[in-house]
């Protein structure tokens, strides 16, 4: 998993770059199949390098019309609620750059989770029914506890291969959640990972140099069977890595 590995000076340097990722891989899928279809990512991190893309010099950079949007998780909370992933990347991005409202495919958190999984589902499948269609890029976190999307250490989502789409819990939290799982992640034909920050370092560095032990630590399920898995990171995430 050290394969493709970038590290950033700082958490900015590390917004600007992932930034620069998406608007690259937009281009290259567009170019070669007429759209770019993307899962966002809640977190501090992800908010940095949205509000990157929507700045005039990166939005005016990608063809948004092309542009499908989907969400890697989301918390079982209202649109509007502070918790929200899709709120976040609307204020931050969605809100800012000429994307269609039509090719904004948020998570209904607010409805049943078992319900909404399963219509998430149907809208992906709709969306990727075309034969070879699959998600152009899914950008992905990292937790203190080695989960990422919301695939927690000792939920079975993170060994499912048939369901695209999960309501998952976390341990000890109240609100339950909605999450892509590794079937759909891992036909992906790019994955980024973004980590920053000291506090990080050390579960960084289990996932990426330690053993494999997916359950324990769900990130390291993230494994595309045909395509390809980049890890941005700052310098103080990486700080406990092997040089």
């Amino acid at each position: 998993m050290r394969a493709d590995l970038a590290v950033l000076p700082s958490a900015a340097a590390l917004a600007e770059a992932a930034a620069g990722r998406f608007v690259a891989a937009a281009g290259d899928a567009i170019a070669s199949r007429g759209q770019f279809i993307v899962a966002l990512s809640g977190g501090s991190t992800p908010r940095d390098t949205y509000l990157w893309l929507a700045t005039e010099a990166l939005a005016s950079s990608a063809m948004w019309s092309r542009v499908q949007v989907l969400w890697g998780d989301e918390r079982c909370v209202p649109p509007h609620d502070v918790e929200s992933n899709y709120r976040m990347a609307r204020e931050t991005l969605l809100g800012r750059v000429p994307v269609p409202a039509a090719n904004v495919h948020r998570i209904h958190g607010e409805d049943d989770p078992a319900t909404a999984a399963e219509v998430y589902e149907a809208t992906m499948r709709a969306l990727l029914r075309t034969p070879g269609a699959r998600i152009d890029l899914v950008l992905l976190g990292l937790g203190d506890d080695g989960h990422t999307a919301s695939l927690f250490p000792g939920s079975a989502a993170v060994h499912e291969q048939t369901s695209w789409v999960l309501a998952a819990r976390a341990p000890a939290a109240p609100v339950w959640r909605i999450t892509l799982t590794p079937a759909v992640i891992n036909a992906a034909a790019e994955v980024l990972f973004l980590v920053s920050g000291g506090a990080k370092a050390g579960i960084l560095r289990r996932v990426l140099e330690g053993p494999r032990r997916p359950q324990e630590l769900p990130a390291q399920a993230i494994a595309p069977s045909n395509g390809r898995v980049r890890w941005c990171v700052d310098a103080a995430a990486a700080a406990d890595l092997t040089p």
